[in-house]
């Protein structure tokens, strides 16, 4: 019961001359048409339509870079000098990238710019190439395991959209062709639990669980044991949501990391934290506490949409040298996908 299967069409029935015009139609479309080329007419209409999703989603990323800058300038340019530089320094600062990044944005326009009438489009031209520069990085998938089940511990605050990043990456792997199986380790929010184990029937992956308020270590020990029994390509193991200043919580994380490397001793062979692209600033604090827990190996950046401007992960890439791996939009399990700055 894949749930990204289209609904099956009720029949209706057909008057004689419809039936007719359909059976001439059905004759002409299976001369003209090799069956196996439907599939894949339908397949690139839903890779239009996930990256159509994906630019309406970082369009406030863009706007509100587009319009704040486009106020800076006149009909006729404007002269890049020391009031323009500030006003700059100001705007960039607010996509929540934070002082760093922009003020070397700042500089590579001084260097290049000053004293000179340009337009708006100069401007963000040089704004993107240095962004670029700075997120500069390969599309960094998953690094699976030369052999035996590649395990994956999925890190988060509360309400970042952890669990539904699970969903995305195990319904991208499975479609990949691999085994998952999942290990529901918040066990101190039953809705998670819940809801990741209706995730798993959907997709179609193994799932381990525990009592409610049981030890997360267990089940993450049970979840790599369950993978390496069944000879799985993929293992990921949630956890539970928690500020990254909860000192006592942070320590838990650093035990469910351990309990993973006795059955695998390499494992987890990857940790993802799952960012909200909103968080602003608090994800620099966020994306410290922690990889310093647990080796933060890269970023999911999750909740892409309307409202968010996702400049924070500039800084992080920075100041932290975490790639972002993935990037999602949306609540359908297809919508994630390897970040390419």
């Amino acid at each position: 019961m894949a749930f990204w299967s289209k609904k099956k069409t009720e029949e209706q029935a057909e008057t004689p001359a419809t039936a007719d015009a359909s059976a001439e139609s059905s004759a002409e479309t299976s001369e003209q048409t090799p069956a196996e080329a439907v599939p894949t007419a339908e397949a690139a209409g839903q890779k239009r339509g996930w990256f159509a999703s994906f630019r309406d989603g970082l369009k406030k990323t863009s706007n509100v870079l587009n319009t704040d800058i486009r106020d800076l300038f006149k009909k006729e340019g404007r002269l890049i000098d020391d009031d323009f530089l500030r006003e700059l320094f100001e705007i960039l600062v607010k996509t929540d990238m934070g002082p760093g990044p922009a003020n070397e944005i700042r500089n590579r326009i001084k260097t290049d710019m000053r004293g000179r009438v340009v337009h708006m489009t100069d401007v963000l031209d040089k704004i993107k190439t240095t962004l670029k520069e700075l997120m500069a990085q390969p599309e960094e998938p998953i690094t699976f395991a030369e052999s035996g089940p590649t395990v994956i511990m999925v890190v988060g605050v509360n309400g970042s959209g952890k669990t539904t990043s699970i969903a995305k990456l195990a319904n991208l792997f499975t479609k990949q062709g691999k085994s998952v199986v999942l290990g529901a380790g918040d066990t101190f929010r039953a809705a998670a639990v819940e809801q990741l184990t209706i995730w798993s029937q959907r997709i179609g992956c193994e799932i381990v669980t525990g009592e409610s308020q049981s030890d997360p270590a267990s089940v993450a020990f049970r979840a790599v044991a369950k993978a390496v029994e069944l000879n799985a390509d993929v293992c990921i193991v949630d956890t539970a949501g928690r500020l990254q200043t909860q000192t006592t919580l942070m320590q838990e994380l650093e035990k469910i990391r351990r309990v993973m490397s006795k059955n695998i001793p390499e494992a987890p062979h990857e940790v993802l934290l799952v960012l909200d692209a909103t968080a602003g600033q608090n994800g620099l604090s966020q994306a410290k506490g922690f990889s310093e827990a647990v080796q933060c190996s890269g970023i999911v950046l999750a909740k892409i949409d309307g409202t968010a401007k996702g400049g924070v992960v500039v800084a992080i890439r920075q100041q932290f040298e975490l790639p972002v791996k993935y990037s999602g939009v949306g609540e359908k399990a297809e919508d994630l996908a390897l970040f390419n700055p």
